[in-house]
């Protein structure tokens, strides 16, 4: 395997013959967990930030190379838009005052990247039909990376709100 495909892929985990855009988002979350506890968020902010612009340049050579756009094996956006949803659900939840925040800030956000990944409403769904090449599969990803990271955040205020 090319090192482009190993970083494409995020390691392989696109390649699952199953769900390879929820594989690669369930191999993304403990590496995520990983830089967040033990390098910080500004280090995995930073990460998320190079595996997007440096995805969006190998996404286009490699859509160049193969002639598909889109293709599933393609799982670092799923990397960048899990990572951006857990930095925002965590840096929410270290502010609340009931246990377990942190780990409903895992789950959750894992949950609504994923519901927001799949669903594509509104602007999410037209840069996923409308930009072509890197920015196009990236785009889709980290917009609902946003997404799922505010809807988490949101559920935990509620949260707060209804235990004080």
């Amino acid at each position: 395997m090319t090192p482009q495909k190993l970083f494409l892929t995020f390691f392989g985990a696109g390649l699952s013959p199953k769900a390879p855009g929820t594989v690669g988002t369930l191999a993304s979350l403990p590496v995520g967990l990983a830089i967040l506890y033990y390098l910080g968020i500004q280090t995995l902010f930073m990460m998320t930030l190079a595996i997007t612009i440096i995805g969006i340049l190998e996404i286009n050579k490699y859509e160049k190379l193969t002639g598909d756009h889109d293709q599933k094996e393609i799982v670092i956006d799923e990397a960048a838009g899990m990572w951006l949803s857990l930095m925002i659900a965590y840096s929410t939840a270290v502010t609340m005052n009931y246990p377990y925040a942190e780990i409903g800030a895992i789950s959750v956000s894992f949950l609504a990247f994923r519901l927001f990944d799949i669903w594509k409403p509104s602007t999410i769904g037209w840069i996923d039909r409308e930009l072509k090449g890197g920015l196009g599969v990236m785009g889709d990803d980290v917009l609902a990376g946003i997404a799922g990271g505010l809807l988490t955040s949101l559920i935990l205020m509620g949260i707060n709100k209804f235990l004080s």
